[in-house]
């Protein structure tokens, strides 16, 4: 049976979601790019972009020249069993009325937890 919610899961996927917020945030285009699984298969869908591939995902990082300071006022994490994971995740930038909103599909690889897929947007607040 499917294990849903194993906390130390749960609590490794959180500490990867935490890193990643933070590079985003503070526009450190290295960590995101690691966070980031290292295929061709990895979709990254933003407000004005779909990128497909770790190689276009990491062009448009390099980029971004944005540093953002922003809230996290809801955040869902789920696991299933021990290697795949889903972040919801809702955030709020100082200045924008806007709700911010990003998913992550996560993956434990050999080399760590790595997002595999993911889609950002905005709505009005």
């Amino acid at each position: 049976m499917l294990e849903i919610n194993i906390p130390e899961v749960v609590a490794e996927v959180h500490a990867a979601w935490v890193r990643y917020n933070r590079a985003v945030d503070d526009n450190d285009a290295a960590v995101m790019n690691e966070l980031f699984w290292d295929s061709p298969h990895t979709v990254r869908y933003g407000r004005t972009e779909n990128l497909y591939g770790h190689a276009e995902i990491a062009k448009y990082r390099g980029l971004r020249k944005t540093r953002l300071e922003r809230s996290y006022p809801r955040a869902v994490i789920t696991t299933f069993g021990r290697d795949f994971a889903f972040a919801w995740t809702e955030n709020r930038t100082k200045g924008s009325d806007k709700i911010g909103r990003q998913s992550h599909t996560w993956v434990r690889t050999d080399q760590g937890w790595r997002i595999v897929a993911a889609h950002v947007s905005d709505m009005e607040a």
